[in-house]
């Protein structure tokens, strides 16, 4: 008896789905660019407009440079992660490689495990980035996740506690300093006005700061297979 080949159903918004099965399903749709399993459901992205892009590609340029003067730190921009069974697609993110002491590598296509630091451009408070894929990059052990807003016009970056992320207050001078990654300081102000001079600015004088320095120096030193 002949075999029945079957096709592949495409992927639907809200479908309950295992990794294997989205994967498999977004393989045969091309196509398709932005699609989520959080949860174990799937979640398709409506077009991104035209603030969304900028935002996050004025994000993604303050990660990049950030990691070229790191060694040992990588950020990319809108790529799938495997992670705890999900698929998130993050805006952007930045993570200490494996060699280096970082808790994520890469296999096959995708990234495992989570980003030290994971940063999404959220159309409002009420956006799913807010809460599920919150809740799961808490799961994961991502250490900080940075939300920017887009009709709020607000920045919350979020650091890991034991039962949530706790919000971490805008300093008075408006500038908020990464704790993982010291020396990645972020004008929140200038990047609410779109001033992306004065952001890389704030950057170059985190980047020249003594913690920044004492950082390179300890991911030298994992690197090398020192005990820091």
């Amino acid at each position: 008896m002949p075999e029945i080949q079957q096709d592949i159903e495409p992927l639907v918004a809200g479908d309950k789905l295992t990794w294997e099965e989205f994967e498999a399903r977004w393989d045969a749709m091309p196509e398709l660019e932005h699609a989520e399993l959080i949860g174990g459901v799937v979640y398709i992205m409506s077009p991104v407009t035209e603030i969304h892009g900028q935002t996050c590609m004025d994000i993604s340029t303050l990660l990049r440079l950030y990691a070229l003067d790191t060694p040992g730190c990588q950020g990319s921009c809108g790529a799938t992660w495997r992670m705890l069974g999900d698929a998130p697609q993050p805006d952007a993110y930045l993570r200490i490689l494996e060699e280096y002491g970082g808790k994520s590598h890469v296999e096959g296509k995708y990234a495992m495990g989570a980003a030290e630091l994971i940063v999404e451009v959220c159309h409002s408070s009420a956006a799913y980035d807010l809460h599920q894929k919150k809740e799961l990059y808490h799961r994961a052990g991502v250490d900080e996740y940075l939300a920017i807003l887009l009709r709020e016009r607000e920045v919350r970056w979020h650091r890991w506690g034991r039962k949530d992320y706790v919000v971490v207050p805008v300093p008075p001078d408006g500038i908020m300093c990464s704790r993982v990654f010291p020396g990645l300081w972020l004008n929140v102000q200038a990047l609410l006005q779109d001033d992306m001079a004065r952001v890389l600015e704030t950057l170059r004088q985190g980047l020249k700061s003594t913690d920044h320095t004492a950082f390179v120096q300890t991911l030298a030193r994992r690197r090398a297979g020192e005990k820091t």
